[in-house]
């Protein structure tokens, strides 16, 4: 079975504070999109470096997670540190993800230039970060999934397929 993390950073979600909407809207795009049957693991945690590190470790070494997502944590606050925390736990980035994203985000609001999102790969697990709004999680997201499965392809992941009317993968012809 495909297993595909969720990470929600949030300090008010983690205490019940505040309702987990922006996982929850990741989990409904996933559902929306891929046909290949997955299950989730899912997590809401602080905005604490550590134990986003931990968690994301867990979610790719112990959890066999081909794809983790996280929300939330990407801006310039000095407690948005779940960039800080992908950057300590992979071992190659992808820069081009967030290029992406914020690209596509400054179509919707000029503050996109502020977000720092990012990508990067822990061992067989493709780690992307999503801002914590869920207007700008379907923003962000619809403009670079069409990469991520053949990204997971190549770092040796299960085959995702998606639904191609709604949000059709990019793989090179053979």
């Amino acid at each position: 079975m495909i297993k595909i993390g969720v990470i929600n950073v949030s300090d008010r979600a983690s205490t019940g504070a505040y309702e987990d909407i922006p996982g929850q809207a990741v989990v409904g795009l996933l559902r929306e999109w891929l046909t290949s049957p997955f299950e989730v693991d899912y997590k809401v945690v602080p905005d604490e470096q550590p134990v986003i590190e931990t968690e994301l470790r867990r979610m790719a070494d112990q959890a066999g997670c081909s794809l983790v997502i996280t929300t939330g944590g990407t801006g310039p606050a000095p407690r948005d540190v779940t960039p800080e925390a992908t950057v300590a736990v992979c071992q190659k980035l992808l820069p081009g993800f967030g290029e992406q994203m914020r690209a596509a985000s400054l179509h919707h609001v000029p503050t996109a230039i502020l977000s720092r999102q990012t990508a990067g790969i822990r061992g067989r697990t493709l780690i992307l970060n999503l801002p914590g709004r869920p207007k700008a999680i379907r923003e962000n997201l619809e403009a670079v999934f069409p990469a991520i499965p053949y990204c997971v392809d190549l770092i040796g992941g299960p085959r995702l397929d998606t639904n191609e009317a709604l949000m059709p993968a990019f793989r090179p012809k053979a």
